[in-house]
């Protein structure tokens, strides 16, 4: 199993934050948003402009209580996604310009870490690499549910909440992820 739940049945109270200010959530969300919206877009700068739109639209819910922020921000951005996505296949490839296509690596993670030696960074980068990899490879519903439920840590009625489905739909994906990361990531651990 990749991740085991809590025993404590109060430590998802205690768990969940409150917070000050619209601010203080966004800018402690956003750049967990920017790794959720660039495994689904799979290009950089489409992720940005997807949480900036998501940040935008979240300050039109500024009066909200703090405690339904998560789960709004998590279905905005969510849709916004599925925008691009749906965009993106639409896009002439012609039109692209050639930093697009030739990979779009020049903007890459700065995986500089001073506590690590060369060899151990380098298996900490081929180890992430291949979890990104198969992150990707899974179906999108299901990449939704194990980065919501498992990455963000979002309880089952919050990430059905953001993905706009039943609570056992979201244990199915969750549960198929699991499954197919695990298949895929046997040698990894």
């Amino acid at each position: 199993m990749l991740v085991t739940t809590p025993l404590d049945p109060g430590w998802e109270a205690r768990a969940t934050p409150t917070w000050a200010s619209l601010d203080a959530f966004l800018a402690e969300v956003g750049p967990r948003a920017f790794r959720f919206a660039e495994a689904g877009l799979r290009h950089h700068d489409d992720a940005l402009d997807a949480v900036q739109d998501a940040m935008m639209k979240m300050l039109a819910y500024r009066e909200r209580p703090a405690g339904e922020w998560t789960p709004l921000f998590w279905s905005i951005l969510r849709r916004r996604i599925i925008d691009l996505q749906r965009r993106a296949r639409f896009r002439l490839r012609w039109l692209r310009p050639a930093t697009d296509t030739a990979g779009g690596e020049d903007g890459g993670i700065d995986w500089a870490d001073p506590g690590h030696g060369p060899a151990q960074a380098h298996e900490q980068r081929q180890a992430y690499a291949r979890l990104v990899q198969a992150l990707r490879a899974l179906p999108a519903r299901q990449r939704e549910a194990f980065t919501l439920r498992v990455l963000e840590e979002l309880d089952v009625a919050t990430t059905a909440r953001a993905m706009g489905c039943s609570e056992g739909s979201v244990k199915t994906h969750l549960s198929r992820a699991r499954q197919a990361l695990q298949s895929q990531l046997e040698d990894v651990r």
